[in-house]
């Protein structure tokens, strides 16, 4: 089975960040999400910084864009990620948004500073439609058969353009795995948002798990 790496949102409710290990030369992340609340230490600075390796993620990959999924992101562009940003339509609108108040609360109010991170993100987002696959790698040498990985996002009920992430990977031997994130999950019945369909299966399974001791009460 793959592994996954995760950066924040495992320990705590906040800090949302994932990375799925496809081998030793490509990953995927998905989210990258600001520490908040309880789960921000004293040295929040320290906390924002991408200590982590990013030379084989080959796409960040966003659920939706509450500050705990994506506040983080200022801090992955200027560790000199330059790759894909992929999201759900109503997301690729809304997340230059989101992280031009990120910027000005939490980064700087430099104005020229801010318009070259908002320039770079516009140039990085993919936007992709509910329910359809896209492939995010395809590392097939000639006359070998290498990995695949296809991503398709769901509507998750959260926030306008809210998803979870099924992740198709096809191994060099023919073998697959589906593996699925969450992020967050809308309860039914809102007025506004359609309730997330479960997914068929999947063999991993990232969930969100932030009310995972109470019942909603209708």
């Amino acid at each position: 089975m793959l592994d996954i790496i995760h950066h924040g949102g495992a320990t705590g409710v906040t800090g949302s960040c994932h990375q799925l290990i496809l081998n030793s030369k490509h990953s995927l992340l998905i989210d990258c999400g600001l520490f908040q609340g309880e789960d921000a230490l004293e040295d929040s600075f320290q906390q924002l910084q991408i200590e982590f390796d990013i030379s084989t993620v080959k796409a960040l990959i966003i659920t939706h864009v509450h500050i705990d999924h994506v506040g983080r992101l200022p801090y992955l562009l200027a560790a000199g990620y330059k790759g894909p940003i992929i999201c759900s339509v109503p997301s690729a609108i809304l997340l230059p948004l989101v992280i031009e108040d990120a910027l000005k609360i939490g980064f700087t109010r430099n104005a020229e500073l801010i318009q070259r991170f908002q320039a770079q993100l516009e140039s990085q987002i993919v936007s992709v439609a509910y329910g359809k696959w896209h492939s995010v790698v395809s590392d097939c040498e000639k006359g070998k058969q290498g990995i695949t990985t296809r991503i398709k996002f769901k509507r998750a009920g959260h926030i306008l353009g809210s998803s979870y992430v099924e992740v198709a990977h096809q191994y060099a031997n023919g073998s697959k795995e589906r593996i699925v994130f969450s992020g967050d999950l809308g309860a039914p019945y809102a007025p506004l948002l359609p309730a997330p369909k479960s997914p068929y299966g999947c063999d991993q399974l990232v969930l969100e798990s932030t009310y995972g001791d109470r019942q909603h009460v209708g």
